[in-house]
């Protein structure tokens, strides 16, 4: 697969580069900075050096002073040379550091604080779909997702199936991070099916076996891995009951659909939906991600059960996004934003359905879910003014 010119856009600072296994990282910093030095802490022997003398990076620069590009290639296998970069970045050298990581566990407890803001965050997300333009294929990307990795392959569908269970015996069971393997496989099958709804830990509980407790440590080690994430209530300037429970998704479709196990009495309608409004999260949490200014991705849903799937919140923004996977409208569709947009009248709502034409109907912008992803683009704004 010829290689697909990213929307990412390096700092000139020194910067940590977060996303999942198989998002393009690597192969992204190879092709822009192909004179860098590389520590790649996924092969062996360099595993072995840096965990055994991290200060082995500092004689390395001494010795190539001209060197002034550093990457290192999955940094949480050794959070302690972040001690060494920031000393390195301290001596003021003129060396720019690029730090790559699958997983912010051991960095969050470990080493991120010890930069001290001296690097800034960054994050590389699976392909937006306007990255794909013409080749984006809004059914295959509901079954497969857009993950580089995967995208790329010969046999996509196997490269699903192995995906996680890469996650779970190099991250997981490698690290020791849980104590039952077992259990937590079972883990992922069960939260599954919490994908764009409301976590309910009680009931994740029950179905995997496991104490309460267990399963909110299963929830955090997702999200340090990168895997999944939730969303929080939009609350501000509230005027109705809300509910107070996080929204869940995992981070990619195609993870999803292959996490996702087909029972008999399952309605296929409902997996491709909930397929489908992953899909537009994981492109609203990428944009959020990529700007310089704070944003707020969240949800809103009311005690009377009225929800409008995604608010994005920030400078001048306050965008209420529904997602339907019908190819029709019907008026009860729209009332949850019309009932936003009681209480947000400076609101633009919008409503995403699978249907082909854009239009206007009660101040709400009904537009096709493939036209709004492909216009998604973290160098711009998420609606051009013109279709507000």
């Amino acid at each position: 697969m010829h290689l697909i010119p990213r929307f990412f856009k390096a700092p000139k600072q020194s910067f940590f580069l977060f996303g999942p296994r198989g998002t393009g990282k690597s192969t992204w910093l190879k092709q822009h900075f192909p004179e860098a030095f590389w520590v790649d802490l996924l092969k062996l022997d360099q595993l072995l050096v840096y965990s055994a003398t991290p200060e082995h990076l500092r004689e390395v620069l001494d010795a190539n002073p001209d060197q002034k590009v550093v990457v290192i290639d999955e940094v949480q296998k050794v959070p302690d040379i972040l001690s060494v970069v920031h000393s390195l970045i301290e001596e003021k050298r003129g060396i720019q550091f690029i730090l790559t990581g699958s997983s912010a566990r051991k960095l969050r407890r470990e080493g991120v604080d010890l930069l001290a803001g001296r690097a800034i965050l960054k994050h590389m997300p699976p392909f937006f779909a306007a990255e794909l333009g013409k080749n984006f294929d809004l059914t295959e990307a509901l079954e497969l997702g857009l993950l580089p990795l995967v995208r790329g392959s010969i046999d996509p569908k196997e490269v699903l199936k192995t995906y996680v269970g890469l996650y779970l015996k190099e991250e997981v069971q490698a690290e020791g991070l849980v104590r039952q393997i077992g259990d937590f496989a079972r883990f992922l099958e069960v939260i599954s099916f919490s994908h764009g709804y409301e976590l309910n830990v009680s009931n994740i509980s029950r179905e995997c076996y496991v104490a309460r407790k267990t399963v909110e440590n299963y929830i955090e080690i997702l999200k340090d891995l990168l895997l999944g994430y939730t969303l929080s209530p939009f609350t501000k300037r509230a005027k109705r009951a809300l509910g107070e429970r996080p929204k869940f998704y995992l981070f990619d479709a195609g993870v999803y659909r292959s996490l996702r196990p087909l029972r008999p009495l399952d309605v296929p309608q409902e997996i491709q939906g909930a397929a489908l409004e992953g899909l537009v999260c994981q492109h609203l949490k990428s944009w959020v991600e990529a700007q310089t200014e704070i944003y707020e991705l969240a949800f809103w849903r009311t005690r009377s059960r009225l929800e409008v799937d995604f608010i994005v919140y920030g400078p001048n923004t306050l965008l209420a996004i529904e997602v339907k996977h019908g190819e029709t409208i019907h008026p009860q569709d729209l009332n949850s934003l019309e009932a936003f947009k009681e209480d947000y009248p400076e609101c633009t709502p919008i409503l995403l359905y699978r249907g082909k034409t854009s239009y206007k109907k009660k101040e709400i912008l009904c537009m096709p879910v493939e036209d709004f992803l492909l216009r998604v683009d973290p160098n711009h704004p998420l609606i051009n003014p013109s279709l507000k």
